[in-house]
């Protein structure tokens, strides 16, 4: 089903071709759903087939392609975005929002494993990031918006490599957005506070985390994927023209 309400319409947006990562579901799919209202040409990469094929198929009557990969497999990654570029054409958005906030404590983690996180978090980033600026240097710019996390900016304990990840996203998109400003790319990061997907609901969600939820946040509401898409839109759009190298907080006024 579609989150997507009345939303402000961005007219530099339609016809762009988009690269989601991770957005056959959560924050992705609402951050897919959104531009495929303002008329973009959407490309969406996920893990999770059937998830991925439900939701192209229900864009059916829009620009919309998905590429089943693992984002870990770097050549698998780089094949995804390929496919996506033959189907739409040259890619002018990236948001890089493949994530997984696994918990796991301290005593269990192995060398092996911190590489897998920092691979399913961050590493991906880069390596998509520069699979698609040829595309934005030949069209004379582009913007990346890169999806970090509120988890480190408090101290969330209880999954170190996440949070570990997620921190180092504030540090590559201000060293990409120096690097590619010239060629008039954009880099910028959003960071999530604690959003509704049905993943955190069914997971982390009790009575306890909701009232500190509340007694934490600044608004008093949960927020939801819908809320990430919107913020997303505008600094994908040319209304964030002047906006690089920022890390732009979306959590309710808990930080």
């Amino acid at each position: 089903m579609s989150d997507v309400g009345e939303i402000a319409t961005y007219p530099s947006l339609k016809g762009r071709t988009v690269v989601v990562t991770g957005g056959a579901s959560g924050i992705g799919e609402s951050i897919v759903r959104h531009f495929a209202a303002q008329g973009s040409k959407v490309g969406f990469i996920d893990l999770n087939g059937e998830a991925g094929r439900a939701l192209a198929t229900d864009l059916s009557s829009t620009d919309a392609h998905f590429a089943e990969a693992d984002l870990t497999d770097i050549d698998a990654l780089k094949q995804a975005i390929a496919d996506i570029r033959a189907a739409l054409g040259p890619i002018t958005v990236l948001v890089n929002n493949a994530a997984h906030d696994q918990r796991h404590q301290n005593e269990e983690v192995t060398p092996d494993y911190w590489d897998e996180r920092i691979a399913v978090n961050l590493k991906h980033q880069f390596f998509a990031t520069q699979t698609v600026m040829g595309d934005m240097k030949a069209a004379g710019g582009g913007s990346i918006i890169n999806m970090g996390s509120t988890s480190w900016m408090i101290g969330q304990g209880g999954m170190p490599c996440y949070t570990t990840a997620k921190s180092a996203v504030q540090g590559l998109t201000r060293s990409l957005a120096r690097d590619l400003g010239p060629d008039n790319i954009r880099v910028n990061s959003i960071a999530p506070g604690w959003i509704m997907t049905e993943r955190q609901m069914e997971l982390w969600l009790t009575p306890e985390s909701e009232k500190e939820l509340m007694a934490r946040q600044c608004l008093k509401r949960k927020l939801d994927p819908s809320d990430m898409a919107r913020v997303v839109l505008f600094f994908a759009s040319e209304e964030a023209g002047a906006c690089t190298a920022q890390t732009y907080i979306a959590d309710g006024g808990w930080v």
